[in-house]
This record gives structure tokens, sequence and C-alpha cells, in this order.
């Protein structure tokens, strides 16, 4: 995930009144699942951004084992018994400027960067825990709401982040929205294929201690 500006991908939430921003995460071009990074959420009536561990497990799914950590889940699975807890009461959003994803054999691996055409920040439908922080840090962590591809974009992976407009999003964060309408929303709203472009990047961007904006621009096919 592409989270290079923080300052810059939260600053259109007009609908808030403010926006109380208590994260101290630092903006990276390279950001890895397993780091805490910041998330959009309402508490009460105010807008608030708080870094959050990028990966979640219930702490009953974390004593029994049987459950690995998620760090997406399928739209189609967040009303189950398992995540509509989250559904409910954890709902948020994870502002970007893009995300990656892969193609070809293994070891021959070639990362794309997706973005938007108009170059505005990305607002991608997240489920998280906000409980007060305990020693498994998966349990308060948050997951990354996904959807089947479609358009060309299929040709890159079959499945993308759910993203929706600064408005839809705050229709998807409203805490006096019903579970129900939430996911009957935000699949009538996500943004489709046609707003989005997507470029070759350096390799080097599969290493998650590389970093910078050297990593994001785009390359022809066949260099490294």
């Amino acid at each position: 995930m592409d989270q290079n500006d923080v300052s810059r991908l939260i600053q259109n939430f007009a609908w808030a009144d403010e926006a109380f921003n208590r994260s101290t995460a630092e903006g990276k071009f390279n950001v890895s699942p397993g780091t805490y990074r910041p998330v959009l959420h309402v508490e009460g009536s105010d807008l608030f951004v708080d870094d959050v561990h990028w990966g979640y497990r219930s702490a009953w799914a974390e004593a029994s084992g049987k459950i690995p950590m998620a760090i997406n889940t399928r739209l189609e699975k967040i009303t189950n018994r398992y995540w509509k807890p989250l559904l409910t009461k954890g709902r948020a959003i994870v502002p970007a400027a893009g995300w990656y994803e892969w193609t070809g054999e293994k070891g021959q691996k070639q990362p794309w960067h997706i973005h938007r055409r108009d170059g505005q920040p990305i607002y991608m439908a997240a489920l998280a825990n906000f409980a007060p922080d305990t020693e498994v840090k998966t349990s308060n962590g948050f997951t990354i709401v996904t959807a089947d591809a479609e358009g060309g974009m299929v040709d890159v992976h079959d499945r993308r982040p759910v993203v929706l407009t600064a408005e839809d999003a705050a229709f998807w964060l409203d805490p006096g929205i019903s579970a129900e309408n939430a996911e009957q929303f935000v699949r009538s709203v996500c943004l489709g294929p046609e707003f989005f472009e997507w470029f070759m990047v350096n390799r080097a961007i599969g290493n998650v201690h590389n970093d910078g904006p050297e990593l994001v621009l785009p390359i022809e096919s066949g260099l490294p």
C-alpha cells in the first residue's frame, strides 16, 4: 500500500467539523501488513485518525489458532458471524495514494501501482477493532474490504479493495447506519475500474525495507 502523504490523504473530509489526527505514523510509499497505519473512524460524532495494526484476528481466534490473521476480507463475507461485530461497530476507512498488485511467476513477479486516474486519494473501506490495546496486537487490527475485480483490472488481480469517494466514506463511517444498510450501500457505490489506472513499478517494492518516491515511478516492460 502507498500512504506517502498522510496529511493530503485526510484533507477531503469537509463533512466533519474536524478530524482529530492522533496518528504518529510516517508517510511511506511501501507500507506492509503487520505495521501500524493511520485509519479513519468515528467515535460518537467526531472523526479520528488513529494508528491501527494492519492485520486482524479476533482474540478467540488467536487463542484457538484455527483462523489466520486477515489483512483483507471479502465483501461477500462481512455479514457473517466472524465479521458482523466489526461491521456493526468497527467500520473504518484506510486512506492511501494507491495500492500494489503482482503478476507473473514466482521469482519473477512484477509489481503494479494502482491509483485513481484523477490523482485523488483513495478511501478503502475497512473493518477494525478499536478496543484498548492488549498484548495480542492483531485483536485490535484492521482488515481491508475487497470485491471482485472488473474490466481491465482483472488482468492485474482478481480482487480489488472497495474504494469510496470521501462523501460515500462518510456514510460508511456513520455509526447510525445499520450493518445491513452499510453492507448494501458499499456494494452499490464502490468505484469501478474506469476510475483507476495502473502501471508497472520497480521490483524493489517487494522488499519492505525499501521506500521512496522512485519506487512508484512507472517503468517499461522488461526493466528491473
